[in-house]
C-alpha cells in the first residue's frame, strides 16, 4: 500500500502536486491514528516526548555533518557539478522557500518518517522482530523511490535509454534502502523519530538550497 501510494497514488491526485503536501500530512494523521487505534505506544511509534532530547542530540549532529557536507561541495568550483538538478532551472526565492520549509519538511520528511520508521517500523517489529522489520522497511523505503527516482532522470535527461533508466532506477533504490537503514538506526539508537527525521529534512531541503546556490555560482 505504501509503495502504490507514492509511485501511483499520489501523482493522480486532484489538483496535484499542489495538492501533495496537503494529501501526505493528511496521510500521515491517518496512519498515526489508526497506530494508536490498533495499540501502538508513542514510545513504539518514536513519539515519546521523554525521547525528544536525545533525538534532538542525534539528529542535530547529522544535521550538522550534512551542512557542513554541501558547505564543502559549494566551496570547491571543481564539485558543485554534483548539485546539478535542473528541477532548480527558473525556481525563484520565494518558490525555493515553499519547496525547502513547506513541500520537503511536511510533505516528503514528516510523511515518510512517520510512514517507515514510526508506524511500518512498530507494527512490523512486534511480529517480525527488530532486524527483520528494519530490513523490510528499508526495502520498501527503496521501492517508495521509484517514481522520484523516474521524475529526476526525466528532468536532468540522464537516462538516454530504457535500460539506463532501469539500472539507475535500481541502483538508486538500493541506495535509498541503505539510507532506510540507517535511518532506522537513527530512529532505534536515539528512541526517537526527530533524529531521521533532521537527517531527512537536512539532506532534501539542504540539497534544494544548494543545488540553487550552485546553479547561481556557475
Amino acid at each position: 500500500m505504501l509503495a502504490a501510494w507514492n509511485n501511483l497514488v499520489v501523482p493522480r491526485l486532484p489538483g496535484y502536486p499542489g495538492s501533495y503536501v496537503v494529501a501526505n500530512v493528511a496521510a500521515a494523521g491517518a496512519v498515526l491514528a489508526a497506530a494508536r487505534w490498533a495499540g501502538l505506544t508513542w514510545a513504539e511509534l518514536g513519539l515519546s516526548r521523554g525521547r525528544l532530547p536525545a533525538g534532538l542530540r542525534w539528529g542535530g549532529a547529522c544535521l550538522v555533518l550534512v551542512a557542513a557536507g554541501y558547505a564543502v561541495v559549494l566551496a570547491v568550483p571543481a564539485l558543485r557539478p554534483l548539485l546539478t538538478d535542473a528541477r532548480v532551472d527558473g525556481m525563484d526565492g520565494g518558490e525555493l522557500a515553499r519547496q525547502a520549509l513547506v513541500r520537503v519538511p511536511f510533505g516528503t520528511v514528516l510523511w515518510e518518517e512517520v510512514a517507515f520508521r514510526g508506524v511500518l517500523l512498530a507494527a512490523l517489529t512486534r511480529l517480525v522482530g527488530v532486524r527483520a522489520a528494519t530490513a523490510a522497511s528499508a526495502a520498501l523505503f527503496g521501492i517508495w523511490h521509484i517514481r522520484p527516482t523516474l521524475s529526476g532522470l526525466a528532468a536532468n535527461d540522464l537516462a538516454p535509454t530504457p535500460g539506463a533508466a532501469v539500472a539507475v532506477v535500481a541502483l538508486a533504490c538500493l541506495a535509498t534502502a541503505v539510507a532506510g537503514v540507517f535511518f532506522t538506526w537513527l530512529r532505534l539508537r536515539s528512541g526517537s523519530l526527530l533524529a531521521p527525521g533532521l537527517l531527512h529534512l537536512a539532506t532534501n531541503s539542504m540539497g534544494t538550497v544548494a543545488a540553487f546556490v550552485a546553479q547561481r555560482l556557475s
